[in-house]
């Protein structure tokens, strides 16, 4: 979701042959019970440890009174390692947006998004470190991957958030994350097992995770078919958000790159499946392009690809990336678009462009340092 021109970047450890340091959210909770056990504790000691993470967003071993003194620093230490370290934070919106860059543990740079609205609160994470499927018209995109997220990273990104919510940080007073979308930095599912544990954390009750609805997490994906057959068997009732950018194979080969492998046609058949298999109506992703896939004959085409099956369709005025050659859609052809849609019988909504100002809405993230 976010660019800024390569200013300055912080120096990247070659950081694939570097893991991030073990973490309680990389865990399951009888995992988690193996690992106090190991350092000497009882089993229930990693409960207690869990609530602190999840229930009350602290990793300070301090603040841990209900853990025997002796005892605190040596769990916090192992179990509660810092694997994200806010880099820089810029705010819009009267401080209720509010995008942070984080640094890891290895130095790579990753950026998260904290929108609230007057009836939610919703967290943007990355998956990844850059991403790997080189869509021009995102800065992300064009960054490359560095390496992939630990689910306690992503995980993370959530906590922080919660805290900042929980201690009045963000206008509005203390509030809680309602909704979480994997629309940050990387392609979820390239990082699967780690989103998909990511996912677990999140909507497992406290003490085990988070405790946001299943129904309120949206995975984003370019269409990577195999991957998405194989979110339709995790029995999640998350939402799959398809970046589809173009109903017909000859543009979409050039917007999304991946589509070379996986077609427009496999790709919502995938999706078709998936919200056969959940239940769950599928969000399919356009951000409008002047003049290159807001033709009135491409909304045409893609509502009769779309029609007659549980779809949203999300229009994203394509938001300014630097050095771009691309822009966003003229408002009257904004308008065509969703016309045409609805006339096939098809939900469309055109995306609120929050964070723009601060290089944090869709398509924007690049995570760079600046001097």
């Amino acid at each position: 979701m976010t660019p800024h021109s390569p200013a300055r970047t912080l120096p990247v450890v070659p950081a694939r042959t570097r893991k991030p340091p073990r973490h309680l959210a990389d865990l399951e909770p009888a995992a988690r019970r193996a690992a106090v056990t190991e350092l000497g504790e009882p089993a229930f000691r990693a409960g207690q440890l869990s609530r602190h993470y999840f229930g009350r967003y602290t990793q300070d071993a301090a603040e841990m009174t209900d853990l025997p003194a002796a005892s605190r620093d040596a769990l916090a230490a192992e179990l509660l390692p810092p694997l994200l370290t806010a880099d820089r934070e810029l705010v819009c919106d009267d401080g209720t947006t509010r995008k942070t860059l984080w640094r890891t543990f290895d130095g790579a740079l990753v950026e998260s998004v904290l929108m609230r609205y007057p009836d939610r609160v919703t967290m943007c994470v990355s998956s990844q470190a850059g991403c790997g499927m080189a869509c021009p018209f995102c800065a992300t995109g064009q960054a490359g991957l560095t390496r992939n997220l630990s689910t306690a990273e992503i995980t993370g990104q959530v906590v922080a958030g919660a805290r900042l919510l929980a201690s009045g940080a963000v206008p509005g007073g203390p509030g809680r994350v309602s909704n979480v979308v994997f629309m940050g930095m990387g392609e979820p599912l390239a990082n699967y097992a780690a989103v998909i544990g990511a996912v677990r954390r999140m909507t497992d009750p406290v003490p085990d995770g988070i405790g946001i609805s299943q129904r309120s997490i949206t995975v984003s994906t370019v269409g990577l078919v195999p991957a998405i057959g194989r979110l339709a068997e995790e029995e999640l009732s998350v939402t799959l958000a398809v970046s589809l950018h173009a109903p017909d194979d000859s543009l979409r080969d050039t917007l999304v790159p991946v589509n070379r492998r996986w077609k427009v046609a496999e790709v919502l058949s995938a999706a078709w499946a998936y919200a056969a298999a959940t239940g769950r109506r599928v969000s399919i992703e356009y951000a409008l392009i002047r003049d290159i896939n807001d033709q009135a004959w491409r909304a045409d085409l893609l509502g009769s690809l779309l029609a007659g099956h549980l779809v949203h369709v999300n229009l994203i005025p394509l938001n300014p990336t630097p050095g771009s050659k691309w822009t966003a859609s003229r408002p009257e052809s904004q308008r065509e678009f969703v016309r045409r849609l609805e006339e096939h019988g098809v939900p469309v909504t055109v995306r609120d462009t929050r964070g723009r100002e601060i290089d944090g809405a869709c398509g924007q993230l690049a995570a760079s340092a600046r001097p």
